[in-house]
């Protein structure tokens, strides 16, 4: 067999330190190594990102540094400058991870025989943060993205339905994997915890519903929580940080990246709290259905599609404070069906084998 040359597009880099895309890319990486697939793999990385004297490979793939930043305004030049070196190489296929250099997909497409393989992400363009300006130029990306790439993958069986009833269009739906974050020896933590905690993990931001968490649990003595987040990153996280630091049960505790530590904490927490409003399938929530831990997500459809509709739900902070105080008995089955499920649906060796067979 010809052997193929893929390159991936669109994330920060090689070893993963940042996202789910960087998980991701790093989890194909790998799965081409183990699996043995014959294909040769470019990534593309961020040289301010992954700083100096970073490795020329990782696992079998070449590493390609570029000198831009790959996440907010300089995505857009950092994934069309990575799609123009792909092209030029002679791709046989690019993955592009988001859809912030969707601009030059007609370009690469008339340039040549390159196929592009675009996964949209969330719904990126509905997420509170973008001002208005911000918000179109990203739903006209994505309308490019989805009329122009060849194949468009969707994280969640949601997104997939989002894209048909907008555009008329299908998708390939790959979730990703979670096991990751259970195949690493545990480490201590460097701070202390109480015996019973619940646990929430993300970015500080609006969508992610971060303020109806904390109230909910600002109400509920009962249970505290360690609520791990980047706080610091913009006023938004400084002034929940500043508003309910007060509550001695409320445990507000700076990004965690070790993941040995990040093991010990998710393996200690009674209940694992998710509030994303916007995406698809959120790494950081099948990564902690893999603990067999219950969940307690916010109610939309990304999250039920994501957990089968098994886990607990709530709409609004005197929903999540009942849940919170409520029986906690009848959350032990509630775990092990997220377990059940994530040990199914969302393991690197299922997700790479789907990628690769569109790629």
């Amino acid at each position: 067999m010809q052997r193929k040359t893929i390159f991936i597009a669109g994330c920060v880099g090689v070893p993963a330190a940042y996202g789910g895309f960087e998980t991701l890319a790093e989890n194909l990486v790998l799965y081409r190594e183990q699996a043995d697939v014959p294909a040769d793999l470019t990534v593309f990385c961020s040289r301010p990102a992954m700083g100096e004297g970073g490795p020329s490979r990782f696992h079998g793939a070449e590493l390609v540094y570029l000198p831009l930043q790959a996440n907010g305004v300089a995505s857009i030049p950092y994934d069309i400058w990575s799609l123009l070196i792909a092209r030029w190489r002679g791709a046989d296929t690019v993955l592009l991870l988001g859809i912030s250099g969707a601009l030059a997909i007609p370009l690469i497409r008339l340039l040549g025989h390159t196929r592009i393989v675009t996964n949209i992400d969330g719904i990126e363009w509905r997420r509170q943060k973008w001002g208005r300006l911000a918000s179109s130029f990203l739903r006209f990306s994505e309308w490019l993205a989805v009329r122009c790439s060849h194949v468009v993958v969707a994280d969640n069986d949601a997104v997939a339905d989002y894209v048909q009833t907008s555009y008329g269009a299908s998708s390939t739906v790959i979730a990703y994997g979670g096991d990751q974050a259970v195949n690493v020896e545990a480490a201590p933590l460097p701070f202390s915890l109480p015996d019973k905690y619940a646990l929430a993990l993300c970015r500080i931001e609006p969508e992610n519903n971060i303020e109806m968490i904390l109230e909910a649990f600002a109400r509920s003595p009962e249970l505290p929580i360690a609520f791990v987040g980047n706080w610091e990153s913009s006023d938004f996280g400084r002034e929940m940080r500043n508003r309910y630091k007060k509550y001695s049960h409320v445990i507000l505790l700076d990004p965690l990246y070790d993941l040995g530590a990040l093991k010990t904490l998710r393996m200690g927490a009674s209940l694992y709290v998710h509030g994303h409003s916007a995406g698809g399938t959120n790494p950081s929530l099948v990564e902690a259905m893999h603990f067999g831990k219950p969940v307690a997500a916010f109610d939309c459809g990304f999250n039920r599609r994501t957990t089968a509709g098994k886990a607990l739900f709530f709409k609004d902070a005197e929903e999540l404070a009942s849940l919170v105080s409520g029986d906690s008995a009848a959350w032990a089955g509630i775990g092990e069906a997220m377990q059940i499920l994530a040990r199914e649906e969302y393991v690197w060796k299922t997700i790479g084998a789907q990628y690769f067979q569109i790629l």
